[in-house]
């Protein structure tokens, strides 16, 4: 585990501060022998061949030509970028063992579920802090509604700065968590609504960049074949954590009061801090190979060495730079159909698991007359759902994408769309059994059921439909994921609000959310032409787009 404690936040700051004595790299190791190309005599050797010097602009070589010995040269004026050093480089992530590959991705979802579980763990406690700040209940929702915008425009800045070399991943987890550690403290002590309601947002902003690029980190270590089983996994944290919230948040508000959910998030994200700053190592290719850059100039005093990193961002100004990756995932939200239509559909299917935080306390506390904590239990039927979902997803997705790239068969973004259609029927039938079995007279197995159903094709609609924007737009898959993760924290984030006046309003006495529960399930039926449009045209939505890969 040498390299994780080198390149986790902690180790690049002894590395500095130790002179490059402490954490030092192969690149600077005595014993290193540096590759030929590198090396400014060789660079040097042919520069005065008169047929390289003829060579036009536009038909220059890109870094190395090939003289008429075979000999490999370099051109003037070319830079020298650097690359993985044979395909077994053991820096380059594809390559790291599998153990240490399994406990990265193991952080990153467990980082991705303790900042969800942050949305909803203090609406428990709604009642309490109605009767404290003498407010109604749509007021004491609002920090949830703001945590969840929060986290929805934390990643349009924090994702594009993760796919610039100089920033990479880890740097932007680490100090955005040690500032969500330190906003728990006084969101635990708030005097009044406004106060939580705008450390709340805050907490959001700086809880959201794993929400965005966990799955771009998942991707950097696992590769193509592998992606879908490995986002899987992080996605389990990203979807099981807002329901684990009221769970926990429910014994600790019995016990403790309301604030005791955030002293929680304050223990809980400080100690993940103190494991991941010595812990979790950079991934992302471009930064690692941006950093071996700077090392072979200082080694070889070569300054024509350079990286791909160091190429983009030599091309642009400052000014320029920011606007590129500050635009990026709003630009591909907005010109993408297909991002457009699968981010709407995603928000929705979110809206509708944040509306469950209003739907479960009528039915389950006024209607089946459970206590707080059985409450809370309850909506462990939506992490049951979703379990079950994913020990059927992960064999599937194995043997129709997974098994067929490993036997280098050709493979299009549209295997995912049937498993997606399923999961958009599942979701109706479960909002349906929901709605008619949450009745005073019928036992409470029925809508616990109802939410198992619902999470289950929730979560293969989440799946599916992100490992499709993943294989069509694999390049900038940290922007897509954050225009996703605006779309559908904004619109799940204003659902609360209005979530008990929609089932109220509509209640009858024998079915108190039955007809406000049958909108969502309308919504959700008309929604499943979407994956029904992609499987139908899909490669020639793909093939219009400026963004998307070949997919292959």
């Amino acid at each position: 585990m040498h390299r994780f404690v080198r390149d986790s936040f902690w180790g690049r700051a002894l590395y500095h501060f130790s002179g490059h004595k402490v954490f030092s790299h192969p690149e600077e190791h005595p014993d290193y022998v540096i590759p030929e190309k590198y090396l400014n005599d060789f660079h040097q050797k042919d520069f005065e061949k008169e047929e390289i010097n003829a060579i036009g602009e536009d038909e220059r070589p890109s870094s190395e030509s090939t003289s008429s010995n075979g000999e490999i040269v370099a051109v003037k004026g070319d830079p020298l970028v650097v690359s993985w050093e044979g395909e077994d480089d053991p820096e380059n992530p594809y390559n790291w063992p599998l153990y240490q590959k399994v406990f990265f991705i193991f952080e990153i979802c467990f980082l991705t579920t303790t900042v969800y579980m942050g949305s909803a763990i203090y609406t428990p406690g709604i009642q309490e802090i109605m009767i404290e700040f003498n407010i109604d209940r749509v007021k004491a929702t609002l920090p949830l509604t703001m945590f969840v915008i929060g986290y929805g425009l934390g990643p349009m800045v924090f994702s594009p700065m993760s796919e610039n070399a100089i920033f990479g991943r880890t740097s932007i987890y680490i100090v955005t968590l040690f500032i969500f550690f330190i906003l728990q403290i006084p969101t635990a002590l708030a005097k009044n609504i406004a106060s939580l309601s705008v450390l709340r947002f805050l907490g959001g902003i700086f809880a959201s960049p794993c929400l965005a690029t966990g799955g771009a980190s998942i991707m950097d270590v696992i590769g193509m074949p592998y992606g879908p089983v490995g986002i899987a996994a992080w996605s389990l944290g990203a979807v099981c954590g807002p329901s684990l919230g009221p769970l926990i948040g429910s014994i600790l508000t019995v016990r403790g009061g309301w604030r005791w959910t955030f002293w929680l998030l304050c223990i809980s994200s400080g100690s993940l801090f103190l494991v991941l700053s010595f812990f979790l190592p950079e991934s992302y290719g471009k930064t690692l190979l941006y950093r071996k850059a700077q090392r072979l100039r200082a080694v070889t005093g070569n300054h024509e060495i350079t990286s791909e990193g160091h190429i983009e961002n030599n091309k642009l100004t400052t000014r320029e730079l920011a606007i590129e990756t500050l635009w990026r995932p709003i630009e591909i939200s907005i010109v993408e159909p297909v991002v457009l239509l699968i981010n709407l559909y995603i928000a929705l299917v979110y809206s509708i698991l944040y509306l469950w935080f209003e739907a479960y306390p009528i039915v389950f506390l006024e209607t089946k007359h459970f206590t707080l904590v059985e409450l809370g239990v309850s909506y462990v039927s939506i992490i049951i759902g979703i379990c079950t979902a994913a020990a059927l997803y992960i064999p599937v997705v194995y043997r129709i994408f997974t098994k067929k790239l490993l036997t280098g068969q050709a493979v299009v973004p549209e295997v995912f769309i049937p498993t997606a259609i399923v999961g958009g029927v599942l979701m109706p039938i479960g909002i349906i059994i929901f709605a008619w079995t949450a009745s005073k007279d019928i036992v409470w197995v029925g809508p616990i059921i109802g939410g198992a159903v619902f999470a289950a094709g929730a979560f293969l609609i989440f799946q599916t439909l992100f490992n499709y924007l993943g294989m069509s737009f694999y390049r900038y898959l940290a922007s897509v994921f954050a225009g996703n993760d605006l779309f559908r924290s904004i619109i799940a984030g204003v659902f609360p609000l209005f979530g008990a006046p929609l089932f109220n309003n509509l209640k009858t006495d024998k079915f108190p959310v039955a007809w406000g529960s049958m909108i969502l399930a309308f919504l959700t039926m008309l929604m499943i032409a979407i994956p029904v449009l992609f499987y139908l045209n899909g490669p020639k939505l793909r093939a219009r787009s400026k963004f998307a890969g070949d997919g292959q």
